[in-house]
């Protein structure tokens, strides 16, 4: 039976010093910095070993976000406009709608699923995130799945 990988996002300060080093040498290299793994370990601080054994594992949220599919959890205010608000930030940061799915209301409030197709954002996940978050009538605003 294949063992199952699970996946995390998890904030920067919370990791270990050696993932970050690790996806920087990654950065260094895919930017073309530096053109060898020991150049970039080098200017990172880590052993070539180190690199070797966490490269596969340590991915920027950013890079993993790149042509994929993002599912996004929102609880909204069950007023007039505020899922219309939504969709137009969606809409000004370049990502592709593919689903919207939303319950009835209840409580005054109705949960919303989004599914996005994210690699042709002009924008930051993060910054989209902000965004959202701070539009009149979000109580809530989260990725669910990606």
């Amino acid at each position: 039976m294949a063992r199952e990988i699970k996946y995390y996002i998890v904030a920067a300060e919370a990791l270990p010093e050696i993932f970050i080093k690790v996806a920087e040498a990654k950065r260094m290299m895919q930017t073309g910095e530096v053109d060898t793994v020991g150049a970039a370990t080098k200017l990172a601080g880590i052993s070539r070993s180190a690199f070797y054994k966490y490269k596969d594992s340590v991915q920027p949220f950013n890079d993993m976000k790149s042509e994929h599919i993002i599912t996004f959890y929102a609880m909204l205010k069950d007023n007039t406009g505020v899922l219309s608000r939504v969709l137009a930030v969606f809409a000004s940061s370049g990502a592709n709608i593919l689903t919207i799915n939303q319950s009835i209301p209840t409580n005054g409030c109705a949960a919303v699923t989004i599914s996005a197709e994210t690699s042709e954002m002009e924008e930051s996940l993060e910054q989209l995130l902000v965004d959202v978050e701070g539009l009149e009538g979000v109580v809530k605003f989260e990725i669910l799945a990606g």
